[in-house]
């Protein structure tokens, strides 16, 4: 595949760069894991912060539920739903373990996730089933050329009267997948089955409407394509579902201030913690929406689509998805690439050597006993970073 039907001198690729505080010796592919905030997100979860620490008595006790109301409000707007069916977490990782452990379960029963899945989301299921004599069933979905509705055909083919509940990424973490999750609900809905959706890659990366989507739980993490402050993330649920719903932390479950109880006191009153990453989201929806959402999408997916062609023309790479079935980040296998004996969750050597001798951060993903490279583009990479990680891949893999 040829790279220069690519119309690269659409975007000016460096003009947003200084918003960000990055190293500046440092190649950041892989916004994907740990996406660092712009400035003036940073900046105003520091004014929260001080704001706190001026009178913790008012700003806890009779400042925060307003406050955490008003940044719902504006995330809910973004993500397409009514204020009132979302909660505040730190991560997805937390949303994922309060919809496990409200989901009750029998000996027997069955929890259906696909083996793109998130190793943290399956080991939650696989924990929460154990406990209960239960078990988990991974799909398999097929890659090349495969339609959408034959990933879902895969899905429900290992659906059974056993099944309690679907769980599926909306942009899967280890192959950055887009999945058709809009047609899973709505094939699981006259099966009675409700479907979690594993969504921290979505959020900003496609545009969300989770109230007419027809999932039972959304989770997702804000620090990722929103590039919001680490720490802030949600747990959509369907109304029907949020009377009973209960935290993995129990508190006072009440309103400090008096007011009238409601579903999410359960959850944004866990002790007492600085709310500042939650109160900063708006920052973060202000910043973006103000560069352009589209420009955002088309930006850093040419961008990733230049280093799909790069990877596949210099090192014979395989792309895992299409253009249309991924994003601001793609998945590509890589051939050349041995794998080594470690210790699982080791981080393979090629990522550490790209990392400390090359200042290149790209994760090399190990699935389906093949090697992979993920790379994440967003508002701060530009083409030439993507020249430097293929000269470099191609200079080390032909040592």
């Amino acid at each position: 595949m040829s790279t220069p039907s690519l119309d690269l001198s659409r975007f000016h690729w460096s003009e947003f760069r200084s918003a960000w505080d990055l190293a500046p010796d440092t190649v950041y592919l892989n916004h994907g894991s740990f996406g660092p905030s712009p400035r003036v997100v940073r900046e105003a979860r520091q004014r929260w912060s001080d704001e706190l620490e001026r009178n913790p008595m008012e700003f806890l006790v009779r400042r925060q539920e307003s406050l955490l109301d008003e940044a719902s409000r504006a995330l809910g707007k973004f993500v397409g739903c009514r204020p009132q069916n979302l909660v505040f977490v730190p991560n997805a990782t937390v949303a994922m373990n309060i919809v496990a452990e409200n989901t009750q379960l029998k000996a027997g029963d069955e929890i259906l996730l696909n083996e793109h899945e998130y190793g943290a989301v399956i080991r939650i299921w696989g924990a929460h089933c154990r406990r209960a004599g239960a078990k988990t069933v991974l799909a398999r979905l097929p890659l090349a050329s495969a339609s959408a509705s034959e990933r879902v055909d895969a899905i429900f083919e290992r659906v059974t009267p056993r099944t309690r509940m679907i769980v599926i990424s909306h942009v899967t973490s280890p192959t950055a997948l887009i999945l058709p999750v809009e047609e899973v609900c709505r094939r699981a809905k006259p099966l009675g089955i409700p479907v979690c959706i594993d969504g921290p890659h979505a959020v900003a990366m496609l545009p969300l409407k989770l109230d007419s989507l027809g999932c039972d739980f959304y989770c997702a993490s804000l620090h990722k394509w929103l590039a919001a402050p680490f720490g802030s993330g949600f747990l959509y649920t369907s109304p029907r579902h949020k009377s009973g719903l209960q935290p993995s932390i129990i508190s006072w479950g009440r309103s400090l201030s008096g007011r009238e109880p409601r579903w999410v006191d359960e959850f944004h009153w866990s002790g007492t913690q600085d709310p500042a990453a939650y109160l900063a989201v708006p920052e973060a929806l202000r910043f973006l929406e103000s560069i352009g959402l589209e420009r955002f999408r088309e930006q850093c997916h040419l961008l990733a689509r230049y280093a799909g062609y790069q990877l596949q023309d210099r090192l014979g790479a395989i792309p895992l998805a299409q253009d249309h079935e991924y994003g601001t980040m793609l998945t590509l296998e890589l051939p050349r690439l041995v794998k080594v004996s470690q210790q699982p969750g080791t981080p393979h050597p090629l990522q550490l050597r790209l990392a400390e001798e090359f200042q290149i951060e790209v994760p090399i993903v190990e699935w389906q006993d093949r090697l992979h490279i993920r790379v994440s583009c967003h508002l701060y990479n530009t083409p030439e970073q993507i020249d430097q990680l293929v000269e470099v891949l191609v200079r080390l893999m032909n040592q």
